[in-house]
């Protein structure tokens, strides 16, 4: 059953700006309904605050939309002379991109596994590149993997590690599900995350589906795709 949501305004109008702006969605994304209409007021009712409410349902689930999309399409086997070319694209880059850093004694290893380019960045004082909640590091792994692929037909998927962030990251993660999923248990109400990327949103739910009393989905367009857990009826 698909997720519906209700939020309110003193005008119709309000109510839905509100509910597109925390969703994060256009209007021709959601279906609009409204369950209290704008009547004419009594006068006995001046005084009462007047409120509208409107509910909104998704018409369709993006990620559920993906997960399809990527069962059809078939990705093409990287060929060994693109991957080498690649990782040379990719030494050249770090190289001058270290030398110029602060602590230019950082070290970096790459891997690559069933073509997936596996960067790990190591060292002191590394924490100016992974900034606040990894957003430096997402924006450094934006440019390499546009780096790794511009010589290459298909897209070359690139996972940027520094100092441990990513494993430090996603056990933070699975014990924010896990405390997320108590209190949403507990108060049998949801709770609406903040905004994560792809690869963080994706911790979560896998680490919920262990869970069977909650359930997990996404709502909002990115950079500002969020999760929503509730109690699993």
């Amino acid at each position: 059953m698909d997720k519906v949501y209700v939020f309110e305004g003193k005008t119709s109008t309000e109510a839905i700006e509100k509910g597109l702006k925390e969703l994060k969605v256009s209007k021709n994304k959601v279906d609009i309904k409204i369950l209290e209409q704008e009547d004419k007021r009594s006068f006995f009712s001046i005084l009462t605050p007047r409120v509208v409410k409107v509910e909104m349902k998704l018409k369709e689930n993006v990620e559920e939309k993906e997960k399809t999309h990527k069962k059809v399409v078939k990705t093409e086997k990287i060929s060994n002379e693109e991957i080498d070319k690649c990782i040379e694209n990719l030494n050249k880059f770090l190289d001058e991109f270290i030398s110029k850093l602060p602590n230019n004694n950082l070290k970096y290893t790459i891997i690559e596994e069933s073509n997936i380019i596996k960067i790990d960045i190591t060292g002191e004082d590394t924490g100016y590149l992974i900034g606040y909640r990894g957003e430096v590091l997402n924006s450094i792994q934006t440019v390499v993997s546009n780096i790794a692929s511009n010589h290459s037909k298909e897209r070359i998927r690139v996972i940027l590690n520094i100092g441990g962030y990513r494993e430090k990251r996603e056990k933070d993660l699975q014990v924010l599900a896990t405390k997320i999923a108590g209190t949403v248990i507990k108060t049998k109400k949801s709770i609406t995350l903040e905004p994560m990327p792809a690869y963080e949103r994706k911790v979560i739910h896998t680490k919920l589906q262990e869970n069977d009393r909650v359930k997990t989905h996404s709502v909002g367009e990115e950079p500002y795709r969020k999760i929503v857990v509730s109690l699993n009826k």
